[in-house]
């Protein structure tokens, strides 16, 4: 099988997180001291630094903040997947999180779209809020 350069290698702290994924939930951290919320997962709080941080399912929910359509690039897996979109949503639980939509023409694209969690290949990633709810 082919190297996926799309998905990170797990180490024993992040395979909780793409663990979860697979199954279709998202998990984020939060800090039990400050009770700021984080992704992308970290050992420590970046706010305060605290290591007193668990994993929670996240709502799978959504609010497009900005995207671009990428034409090119170059990279395996990703020169056979051209035109998608690139996006940067904020979670509903409050941090921000790169991804990509997906399951939406790229003309219906627009900011402040209700979004949900989907996970093709265990990869978290957004689309449309099914019926436009959010």
């Amino acid at each position: 099988m082919p190297a996926r350069y799309d998905l990170p290698e797990t180490d024993a702290f992040t395979r909780t997180y793409w663990d979860a994924a697979a199954r279709g939930v998202l998990l984020l951290r939060k800090c039990a001291t400050c009770a700021q919320v984080h992704h992308y997962p970290r050992e420590f709080c970046p706010r305060c630094w605290s290591e007193d941080v668990s994993w929670f399912p996240a709502t799978g929910r959504a609010t497009l903040h900005t995207w671009s359509v990428v034409h090119r690039n170059d990279l395996p897996p990703f020169r056979d997947r051209t035109p998608y979109v690139a996006a940067v949503v904020d979670l509903a639980e409050g941090p921000r999180m790169m991804t990509e939509i997906v399951d939406c023409a790229q003309g219906d694209v627009r900011a402040g779209m209700e979004l949900e969690a989907v996970f093709p290949e265990g990869a978290p990633k957004f689309r449309p809020c099914v019926g436009g709810e959010g």
